[in-house]
């Protein structure tokens, strides 16, 4: 049966445990196969069978007892989060609050001075029912799903605070009232949430940066008229005009004019472009100095930006393997906390006979038990990190992908297009005769004007100038021979040579040096006499190294990472590519279809002691090497992020530069670190706090700002994410 993805925004979630709730409302509907609620975006992405409907969803997370809200325009990627919070209900809060910590602060001076009990239930009752009315309503709707979230732990709270306040009052001890206690954890909660939406604002800054780049309107020739559409209304094959300094609207083809494009918004390059007849152009992109007239090839949804902001987006959406365990543990953590919150409350109360301090404790710990803090753990650092990624050119498939990356040992790469810049250079030329170097390159490229073979365009890109020979006949699998100034020339192999008895024994030497370097050689020979034939030069043709890739090569050894060659070429050339970068392993003469088993074999070759099985990428272009890829941990596709690389590799990287490699695996190591960082505080905060507040270490007022601050820290710590640094800029 056909599938189909749903997303939409949830609003009213606070903790992990409303994202359990939710995921497990929509797990119960038949039909549904998967589903994925992130706390720091506030969406869900749900995948199910065509027949179940939207609306569907949306009511069975209303039932819930939480907010389902449809995203009505394709345009929007990312939930704002920081202007759904309004700074009002803070500065109220803070300014009521300001009467119950002022005496506190008097205090320390040897002013003792208290408001009037009815004022304090009147400011109390404001913030109880008014302010924190919120937490009542998430709270209720919990408890009549029979579950628990961060909410109805402060409503219960606060509550037995205020409660425990207005039972004193009513009884005549207005001395002892604990209304400060209720006031303060709801306004600490308050600002924690509200410093918590504005940090989570900032983990969504990489989508909306490239959304951002979307033109709103295109201009568009129209016979002889030049009309300005909205973008919405271009469609394939219009003819767009771009003028200088422009962005560009669509995806398309060059069909007039010349310019440079700023793409590093897209690749992470920094240098501009150059834009000629047939060149494509990506839209999103700065046209630079000159007006192109352009054919669009994609638009909206099918366009490269969209396909890009398309996968950072599901990056972001899908949850890594750890927050599964984080999410076993947030199912359980609310009634866990419920419990010790009563035998806190039992324990004290029966030992020290002080019920009213018993219930003191038991606030404290239920206020301090925070799980906001586990749910954000992990999803801001993978926003975070993939959005980085983005930014310099590495586009992450998925969660799952990021984090696995991390424990990469093993690097495997295609050779061509991917360690060699994928078409031949002449990097070689003997010259046996009288004749000059721009002598024989003249002769040579006179052969081949015209010619579309990959050796003809590498002597041509080097001839400074050449004319037409006569009398060209292409000879197949040997050569080319051509009639120059009355004189019969002979451009082609070591073995055409040898039929025309053009080859002497004193080159073997020669060839033999260029053949162990891996070299294709090529001989260009001319007709002296009837009977002779005099080779002129030798041409040595190499697909050359990328000047990048030594250097890219000993960066991942820095990570202790082993890098290995697949090539379909002969073994000599191919040892002689994997001698200059140093590899640890060669393997050549290697068939497309069989390159997946020798990954299937790297994977079980455990050149680390520390694990059983080698974790394995495979570097190609994401075509030819896509059985590779996909038997790989990790496909890594080279190049321009085609349709074809994106949908087989779990890493695109946006330019050819090899560094990115490093790259990539370096930005997953440390978003995997900051998960465990975080973990690790939202956890010591927990584990710390609880049993300080069980003991009557802590008071609800301290605990409610402990608990702020966690949510808080866990999100400030996944932001200094943004200040990494990728090697290859």
């Amino acid at each position: 049966m056909k599938t189909i993805e749903y997303n939409f925004f949830v609003e009213e979630m606070s903790c992990a445990s409303c994202v359990s709730r939710v995921e497990k409302a929509l797990r119960k509907i038949d039909g549904v196969i998967d589903v994925s609620v992130n706390l720091a975006t506030e969406k869900a992405t749900v995948k199910a069978n065509a027949d179940v409907k939207l609306e569907t969803l949306m009511a069975a997370v209303d039932k819930a007892g939480y907010h389902a809200v449809k995203i009505s325009e394709p345009e929007i990627h990312a939930k704002d989060v920081s202007k759904q919070a309004s700074v009002w209900p803070i500065i109220i809060s803070v300014i009521l609050a300001l009467p119950f910590v002022l005496p506190m602060l008097f205090e320390l001076f040897g002013i003792h001075w208290m408001m009037p009990a009815w004022l304090q239930l009147v400011i109390a009752s404001i913030v109880q029912f008014g302010l924190g009315a919120k937490f009542y309503r998430s709270g209720f709707n919990a408890a009549k799903a029979l579950s628990g979230n961060m909410d109805l732990l402060v409503a219960i709270g606060t509550s037995a605070a205020y409660g425990l306040s207005l039972y004193q009052l009513i009884i005549g001890h207005a001395d002892h009232l604990y209304f400060e206690s209720s006031v303060v954890i709801i306004t600490l909660i308050l600002i924690g949430k509200w410093l918590e939406s504005r940090a989570k604002h900032q983990t969504t800054q990489a989508i909306e940066a490239l959304s951002a780049l979307r033109p709103e309107v295109a201009l568009v020739r129209q016979g002889e008229q030049e009309v300005s559409l909205p973008i919405s209304q271009v469609k394939v094959n219009d003819v767009v005009v771009i003028k200088p300094g422009e962005r560009i609207p669509v995806d398309g083809i060059v069909l007039e004019g010349a310019s440079s494009c700023d793409e590093s918004m897209l690749t992470g390059e920094s240098f501009p472009v150059t834009k000629t007849l047939n060149s494509t152009v990506t839209g999103g992109t700065i046209n630079g100095e000159g007006l192109l007239i352009v054919k669009t090839t994609a638009i909206q949804a099918d366009s490269m930006l969209s396909k890009i902001i398309a996968m950072v987006e599901s990056a972001q959406a899908k949850k890594a393997p750890i927050q599964r365990i984080v999410d076993r543990i947030s199912a359980i953590f609310v009634p866990v906390i419920l419990l010790i919150a009563l035998i806190t409350l039992l324990a004290w109360g029966f030992i020290s006979h002080d019920w009213q301090q018993a219930l003191l404790h038991a606030v404290a710990v239920l206020v301090i038990a925070c799980p906001c803090a586990l749910g954000l753990a992990t999803p801001t650092a993978i926003m975070v990190g993939t959005g980085v990624a983005a930014r310099h050119g590495i586009l992450i498939k998925d969660a799952e992908a990021l984090e696995t990356l991390h424990n990469i040992n093993t690097v495997a790469f295609d050779k061509t297009g991917t360690l060699t810049i994928g078409k031949p250079e002449l990097v070689e030329l003997d010259v046996l005769g009288m004749e000059t170097a721009d002598q024989i390159l003249s002769v040579a490229a006179s052969m081949q004007a015209g010619s579309e073979h990959p050796l003809a365009k590498a002597i041509l890109a080097k001839a400074k100038s050449y004319s037409y020979a006569q009398n060209i006949t292409s000879i197949a699998g040997s050569g080319v021979m051509a009639t120059i100034d009355s004189h019969e020339y002979y451009l082609g192999s070591l073995r055409w040579m040898k039929t025309l008895n053009a080859y002497f024994v004193d080159m073997q030497d020669k060839v033999n040096e260029l053949t162990q370097k891996g070299y294709t050689i090529s001989f260009l020979a001319k007709q002296q006499s009837e009977n002779s034939i005099v080779i002129l030069a030798i041409f040595g043709f190499s697909d050359v190294i990328k000047p990048e890739a030594k250097s890219a090569i000993d960066a991942l050894r820095q990570l202790k990472v082993n890098t290995v060659m697949l090539t379909g070429d002969n073994q000599q050339a191919a040892n002689y590519v994997g001698q200059q970068l140093n590899l640890d392993k060669v393997i050549a003469e290697v068939l497309p279809q069989d390159k997946a088993n020798y990954i299937y074999q790297l994977q079980k070759d455990s050149q680390n002691n520390n694990q059983n099985n080698n974790k394995v990428a495979m570097v190609g272009d994401g075509i030819n090497d896509a059985p590779a890829l996909a038997a790989a941990d990790i496909g890594i596709a080279m190049g321009t992020g085609t349709d074809v690389a994106m949908h087989t590799a779990s890493i695109t990287l946006m330019r050819g530069n090899l560094f990115l490699i490093a790259d990539a695996i370096d930005i997953s190591r440390r978003t995997y670190n900051k998960i465990k960082q975080n973990l690790f505080w939202a956890f010591f905060y927990n584990l710390i706090g609880i049993p300080l507040a069980a003991l009557g270490f802590l008071n609800p007022m301290i605990a409610g700002a402990a608990m702020a601050l966690s949510s808080v820290s866990v999100v400030t710590n996944t932001l200094l994410l943004k200040r990494w640094k990728a090697r290859s800029e």
